[in-house]
């Protein structure tokens, strides 16, 4: 096969995908949703900018770390059509029961849009899915999610950083990082549990440097999906 054969293959299969992408039209009203007790649903605005109707499917699971943890929410409708440049809501409702009354759970909201048959043989199509958090927010938790961020405890180890979260809500980051001496080194982070504590690498990091400055900047997405910027200092 010559040169230029192939190079109109790749082209034509680039411009296929490109295509293929740019009908895919379904967006989320928000990047996260939160349920907050004693309320027994939250929503979820659906938008099909496409131009042709699609198939949604939508279903909520647990964190891949949770194991086999239950998911007591139901969604309507879990299958639907919607028109061209039409919306409509997701529903998620709670049945009540299960989960834990002193600390914010976290599930995966997953909407995919379903491509309808192709009218050519020749036509690549993507089944795209979007997955977002979706909170539970159980009634009278001391504090709130707002709050939680700057209470973060954070100090440096010997493995790296180490930030504790003693709040009852989820924390989630932006951009992290550390400065040491003036200097700031990128941090992997993304988001802390209640109750829990998260080893964290640095890097580029040298090591240890006792006796100089240091802090974390950090920003954290709030419950709209807005950006909060802080700054903490260390325990040690």
């Amino acid at each position: 096969m010559s040169y230029q054969l192939s190079s109109k293959i790749l082209l034509g299969g680039c411009l296929l995908l490109v295509s293929s992408l740019a009908s895919a039209g379904i967006t989320l009203g928000s990047t996260r949703v939160v349920l907050s007790a004693p309320a027994k649903e939250a929503s979820v605005l659906v938008k099909n900018q496409a131009s042709q109707d699609v198939m949604i499917q939508s279903w909520i699971e647990a964190e891949s770390a949770a194991g086999k943890q239950d998911v007591p929410f139901a969604i309507t409708p879990a299958l639907s059509r919607l028109g061209s440049n039409k919306q409509q809501n997701l529903r998620i409702l709670y049945y009540g029961q299960g989960l834990p009354t002193d600390k914010e759970s976290m599930f995966r909201l997953n909407v995919q849009e379903i491509p309808q048959k192709a009218k050519s043989e020749n036509t690549l199509q993507i089944a795209l899915r979007q997955r977002i958090k979706f909170f539970y927010r159980p009634a009278g938790l001391p504090g709130t999610a707002a709050e939680a961020p700057a209470a973060l405890k954070w100090r440096l180890t010997g493995q790296g950083l180490e930030v504790t979260n003693t709040s009852a809500f989820h924390v989630s980051f932006g951009q992290v990082k550390f400065i040491s001496a003036g200097k700031p080194y990128s941090v992997d982070a993304d988001m802390i549990a209640p109750g829990s504590t998260l080893q964290l690498s640095i890097k580029n990091f040298p090591g240890n440097t006792s006796g100089t400055s240091r802090k974390v900047e950090f920003d954290s997405i709030n419950d709209y999906g807005g950006i909060d910027k802080h700054t903490s200092e260390f325990t040690n």
